[in-house]
């Protein structure tokens, strides 16, 4: 459950969205984050865990707040999926507030290892 401070959120929650293809081969994240810097989001997998964290700015305004319902402030969402998946061609793609992570599904379980993945901005 998020934290409240004098009634403003300290964390949010991104929805994810989470399917597998068949052609190829794949396990894709949608992560819903509109406003956040994909160069200050952090992705790393760690066998079959999935980590994700940044952090989406309020924008500063001169004047006083009168209602606040857009989620601001740091985000961590960690995902456990639900196959192995291959690590050398996971990718990550931050277009129009959506963060899409590909991982494609591994033919045999791979060698532990954590590793992090770049954000690419697309269009």
């Amino acid at each position: 459950m998020p934290r409240f401070a004098a009634g403003m959120r300290l964390t949010h929650r991104p929805q994810i969205d989470v399917f597998r293809t068949e052609d190829p081969p794949a396990l894709t994240l949608v992560v819903e984050i509109p406003g956040a810097n994909p160069d200050a989001m952090t992705i790393v997998l760690d066998g079959r865990r999935l980590l994700i964290a940044g952090e989406r700015e309020r924008p500063r305004v001169e004047g006083r707040w009168y209602r606040s319902e857009i989620e601001y402030g740091p985000f961590e969402r960690e995902v456990s999926l639900p196959f192995d998946v291959s690590v050398e061609e996971a990718s990550a793609s931050y277009r129009r507030g959506l963060l899409r992570i590909v991982l494609p599904v591994a033919d045999s379980p791979p060698a532990p290892v954590r590793v992090s993945i770049e954000v690419l901005r697309t269009g």
